[in-house]
């Protein structure tokens, strides 16, 4: 069956190239900045989620991105998919700390399962957190604690948590899903983020922070995420293809081949001087060094505020500096335990870098798959069309944008980009007219970003949930997609309602009833689709 996928997808995929080649050759058509420009992460998307294989779908979606921008010249996109793509991405100072740090955190990652202080904290949690709902909740508290940035969030809370819920056999897919939906969703709504420093610096002719803390309560997709998390794991709500892997985890079948964590058994190797500190210790150093090395980029230590250290941080390069940091103070704080080696260290720091390989393959694909949209103008048209129905229907507009921030952050996989490309035009379209409907239309921005960004495949924060939890990456896409979704579609009904009262303390509870009641009747038509406490 899923040759057959494949084989049907390869016979669309050249159709397509030939239809392509057609347009753009022989009728001479114009590419950029036109829907054209949309198609190449488009592509790569369906295919993923058709063939369930991420790294092909990615490098097609960046070869016909080249092969538009060059027009079918073979020489031409050849250069343009490794010089202007791969290269290009991997010489950026942003995306290359970013690698560091998610290579720095595997190597971290390692050394805790290593010392045996993952085991240690997974036999503590085992007792102090009982049942599925508790683990499922105790992951959604550390990541709302976790504020201060999506890539940090994503890879810490799955190496803590990890244990904790594997104990419980929740499946990888659900870990992978609360991981996801406590990253962007809360650093959207946290005025100490990398997040609220990016969209400040996005609002020209206004104060930033102050419009980003009005924006808050706005911001229904983040707010109603998290209220559907709460309520869905407290209810014991599983539906669409997540239903299937949180069966399926409480078979010993599910976790064969798996870095099974959540029990001992004898091919395990425990270290009995291992404790619940070996791997406290590392995680508090970890985001005490995170968030020195963030507010030093930002001029704290020069004599700038918290807040405004915060909103001038250089996140890749705070985030490299702690973690660097975090993990040499790790590896001595072990070493003085006795719990590891020096010689034991140094072999943890290869298999952490051959742990991040995966996602490391991803981001680079990802980054190259939006560097050629980029050079198609895919973000000029999107513009073009956002002004174009700026005219007209002011009170349906934030959901308008809401829903245009969706397509643009899926197919992108971006929300910052997404921010950069909307956030002036609705400023300069409300500026002088209607501040508080600029304020709720900002926040649709934000909402829809995030909305897309978390359910697209190529997003970087969606690829490392999938990296903290050790999951499969498409099965992660699949199973958050109808979750997703189903809080998108009651924040559109939620911003037409925003849209028309112009007041957060009538549409929000409207949001948080719809949203219960939504949950409420899935759970009826559904029965009992989750498994019981165990």
């Amino acid at each position: 069956m899923k040759n057959r996928k494949i084989v049907i997808a390869g016979v669309v995929l050249a159709a397509f190239y030939v239809v392509s080649w057609y347009f753009i050759t022989v009728q001479e058509i114009e590419v950029t900045e036109t829907f054209w420009a949309l198609l190449p992460s488009v592509m790569a998307i369906v295919l993923a989620l058709i063939t369930k294989e991420v790294y092909s779908s990615l490098f097609v979606g960046i070869v016909t991105g080249a092969l538009f921008w060059a027009r079918f010249s073979p020489v031409d996109t050849l250069n343009h998919v490794f010089q202007d793509g791969v290269i290009t991405v991997l010489s950026d100072s942003w995306n290359v700390g970013i690698l560091i740090f998610l290579v720095i955190l595997g190597m971290m990652v390692q050394l805790m399962n290593k010392t045996g202080g993952s085991l240690a904290f997974g036999r503590w949690a085992s007792t102090h957190i009982k049942g599925r709902v508790g683990a499922q909740l105790s992951t959604v508290l550390l990541g709302v604690l976790i504020f201060i940035d999506d890539y940090f969030n994503c890879l810490t809370v799955g190496s803590v948590m990890r244990p904790v819920t594997d104990k419980q056999k929740i499946s990888r897919e659900k870990l992978a899903y609360l991981i996801d939906a406590t990253a962007a969703p809360v650093c959207i709504i946290a005025p100490i983020s990398s997040w609220a420093a990016a969209v400040a610096g996005f609002v020209e002719g206004e104060d930033g922070m102050s419009l980003f803390l009005k924006a808050i309560p706005y911001n229904f997709y983040a707010l109603l995420t998290i209220f559907m998390m709460i309520l869905m794991v407290s209810l014991r709500i599983s539906y669409g293809p997540m239903r299937k892997y949180e069966i399926a985890a409480m078979s010993d079948d599910y976790w064969k081949g798996k870095d099974y964590v959540g029990a001992e058994d004898e091919s395990m190797e425990v270290n009995h001087h291992a404790k619940v500190i070996d791997m406290i210790i590392p995680i508090i150093l970890l985001i005490t060094a995170c968030t020195i090395g963030m507010i030093y980029t930002g001029g704290f230590f020069d004599g700038a505020s918290f807040i405004d250290a915060f909103s001038n941080s250089d996140a890749s390069v705070g985030l490299v500096l702690g973690s660097s940091v975090a993990l040499v103070l790790t590896m001595i704080y072990y070493i003085l335990r006795g719990v590891i080696s020096f010689h034991g260290c140094m072999e943890c720091l290869p298999e952490g870098f051959k742990q991040m390989v995966p996602a490391i393959l991803i981001l680079t694909f990802a980054w190259s798959l939006k560097a050629m949209t980029d050079n198609l103008g895919a973000a000029t048209y999107v513009a073009g069309v956002v002004e174009g129905s700026a005219a007209g229907l002011q009170m349906f507009l934030p959901a308008i944008i809401f829903l245009i921030a969706i397509g643009l952050s899926f197919a992108t996989g971006t929300s910052w980009g997404t921010f950069g490309i909307l956030i002036p035009i609705v400023v300069n379209c409300f500026q002088n007219t209607d501040y508080n409907l600029m304020i709720i239309s900002i926040s649709a921005c934000m909402a829809g970003a995030v909305c897309g960004d978390h359910c697209s495949p190529i997003s970087d924060t969606t690829i490392m949930s999938s990296a903290g939890a050790e999951c499969e990456h498409i099965n992660h896409v699949s199973t958050q997609l109808p979750y997703a979704m189903t809080v998108a579609a009651v924040s559109f009904v939620t911003y037409i309602v925003a849209g028309f009262t112009k007041s957060a303390l009538i549409s929000l509870p409207v949001g948080f009833v719809l949203m219960g009641a939504v949950l409420i009747f899935i759970k009826r038509i559904s029965g009992k689709n989750a498994p019981a406490e165990g």
